[in-house]
């Protein structure tokens, strides 16, 4: 029987740094990221529903995930383990990280007696989708996001939008007319 190089742990406060080389571009920066990064694994660790794991490949740091056991949505109740953020450092890819930071997860799942587990991918990430895929996950949603201010913008479509060509076009039709009727006054 072989012994897998792959170790999976709970993060720790002194893990922030390799987590941060993870995950520090999804910091909304509101204190140095270091100190953001180890709020992040202490709130875990505090947690009774999340979990921060670190996956260690032949002892050097190789990958993350944070897990979260949440309602499936407002109108059902019935909890899931939503496996999120998980990453592996591009060195370790296609050594069992992924496939360890996942049953991570189907572990807490099994561990609460829940009966689903969710992860979720960037929308231009092929790979990772086909991984989940592979898995066993199929999509259920489609989750979109925008600034509000755009979307302010598309329900107010009357309204003059700061910046847009269409509002430098309206603008530039209005001048053009106000010069036809001041030259044929």
């Amino acid at each position: 029987m072989s012994r897998s190089p792959v170790v999976l742990r709970d993060a720790t406060p002194d893990d922030a740094e390799h987590l941060l080389s993870l995950w520090g571009d999804f910091l909304h920066r509101s204190m140095s990221p270091l100190e953001e990064m180890e709020l992040v694994v202490k709130r875990a660790r505090a947690s009774e529903t999340d979990r921060v794991v670190l996956a260690e490949y032949d002892g050097a740091f190789a990958g993350a995930v944070y897990l979260r056991l949440e309602p499936r949505s407002p109108f059902d109740p019935e909890l899931a383990v939503n496996v999120v953020f998980a990453c592996v450092l591009p060195e370790f890819r296609r050594h069992g990280i992924g496939h360890a930071l996942v049953e991570a997860g189907v572990q807490l799942a099994e561990q609460k007696g829940v009966g689903q587990v969710r992860s979720a991918s960037t929308s231009t990430s092929r790979a990772a989708h086909r991984f989940l895929a592979r898995l066993g996950l199929a999509p259920v949603a489609v989750l979109r996001a925008g600034p509000t201010h755009v979307v302010r913008a598309k329900l107010s479509p009357g309204a003059p939008r700061v910046g847009s060509r269409t509002a430098l076009g309206t603008v530039l039709a209005q001048r053009r007319s106000q010069r036809r009727q001041e030259s044929a006054d």
